[in-house]
């Protein structure tokens, strides 16, 4: 698989293509390109051009219009653009028309974020499950890749031409690689799951949100460890797991792959083992980046994923991190426009609906170590009301070990 991806050092240019649909307007096409355009410079990309295009939905033999796809190719020719990365996920039949028509290489998001994982995939699990994915991603898109040969021509209806022969023994050997790798992702699951049952009763937190919001950074806080961190999309693939004493109470930490917006069917499947400390937790810390400008979104795309791995209600603290980068545009006296969410401050946000539940949530800066003791608090109480839940007897030594505190 090693031809699927690019290299991470490799720096070439790419251009970038949304759709403007009724149900995808101007300015939610523009959010999204940004973010397509964070993950192209996460997977060593230089996204230097834009192109939009208003339809009631995507064509569906281009994608894009004819006359769209010619100023595309047009300007792919002049500045020699090297890939062309569409946001939304391109059906076989289109992948293989765009291709042939631009003659570059051609991503939609789920390829792109596939190249990402593989990257970034460092242990034996993480890359079994990526190269799953992409082996699921690439086989009803496999007739693309034998248009080179020529199918021959009458005779009997039984004959087949070499490329219509290859497609067959391609197909076949990538569906017992799924196979295969399948089996071993039944046996690395097995492993871990025993791994799991060794740590014993100790209460389990995980620490959940959209990608790039500073999940590592705050696993690094609290368990004073070295977990990997950098200002790219998913940093973090494999599920790391610390031991964490807040005060008396120790509890195990799992800092978990970030989520994101239309990620593929392919890695969610491929990826539940991994998210396996998340179903198993006994709380949950929703990490957001309140600097945002989508975190509203970024919060309902990490509830809908939790909901789709898991399904059932656990115990969560809401963790709005970034404090410190947090900004806004105060309104001049005479404009009389209404009031955007780019014009409210962070007091006046912290009153709204993010803090109705105050006893569960929490305002932070995870890189400037501000608000950090509180956060450490709540844990503590909340750690401990299901400490106690498991172990009654246990109750006692709080209440001796805080009056002791006190």
């Amino acid at each position: 698989m090693k031809d699927f991806i690019i290299s991470e050092n490799q720096t070439e240019k790419a251009v970038l293509v949304g759709l403007v649909t009724p149900t995808q307007n101007e300015q939610r096409v523009k959010e999204y390109l940004d973010e397509l355009a964070f993950l192209a410079e996460t997977a060593g990309m230089d996204a230097v051009k834009r192109f939009t295009q208003k339809l009631d939905h995507a064509h569906p033999v281009t994608f894009v219009g004819s006359g769209k796809l010619q100023e595309i190719k047009e300007y792919v020719v002049e500045n020699e653009v090297g890939q062309v990365v569409f946001d939304d996920e391109l059906s076989p039949k289109q992948l293989r028309n765009i291709e042939k028509e631009l003659q570059v290489r051609i991503l939609d998001r789920t390829s792109l974020i596939l190249d990402i994982f593989a990257l970034r995939a460092q242990t034996a699990h993480a890359k079994t499950q990526v190269e799953l994915a992409q082996y699921q991603y690439m086989l009803p898109r496999l007739t693309r890749l034998w248009t080179h040969l020529e199918r021959q021509r009458g005779g009997s209806a039984m004959m087949r031409g070499p490329g219509e022969t290859q497609l067959e023994t391609d197909k076949r050997i990538i569906q017992d690689k799924i196979a295969l790798l399948k089996k071993e992702l039944i046996a690395i699951d097995k492993q871990k799951s025993v791994q799991r049952k060794n740590r014993g009763k100790m209460v389990r937190v995980a620490l959940v949100g959209y990608t790039n919001v500073g999940k590592s950074t705050l696993m690094n806080l609290l368990s004073k460890s070295e977990v990997f961190a950098e200002n790219k999309l998913f940093a973090t693939l494999d599920t790391t797991v610390r031991k964490v004493i807040v005060e008396n109470l120790p509890f195990l930490l799992s800092d978990t792959v970030g989520f994101i917006r239309k990620l593929p069917t392919e890695l969610v499947e491929s990826f539940k083992s991994t998210l396996d400390e998340v179903r198993e937790a006994d709380l949950l810390v929703h990490v957001v980046d309140i600097s945002h400008p989508d975190f509203e979104e970024q919060i309902e795309v990490v509830n809908k994923t939790l909901t789709e791995i898991d399904g059932t209600e656990k115990p969560m603290l809401m963790v709005f991190n970034k404090i410190d980068a947090f900004t806004f545009v105060p309104k001049d006296e005479d404009d009389l426009t209404p009031r955007g969410r780019e014009n409210i401050d962070l007091d006046e946000l912290q009153q709204t609906w993010m803090n109705k539940q105050p006893e569960n949530t929490v305002f932070i800066s995870a890189r400037q170590k501000t608000n950090v003791e509180a956060l450490k608090e709540l844990l503590y109480q909340r750690v401990k009301e299901i400490h106690i839940t498991r172990f009654p007897y246990n109750d006692f030594l709080f209440q001796h070990y805080e009056e002791g505190e006190e």
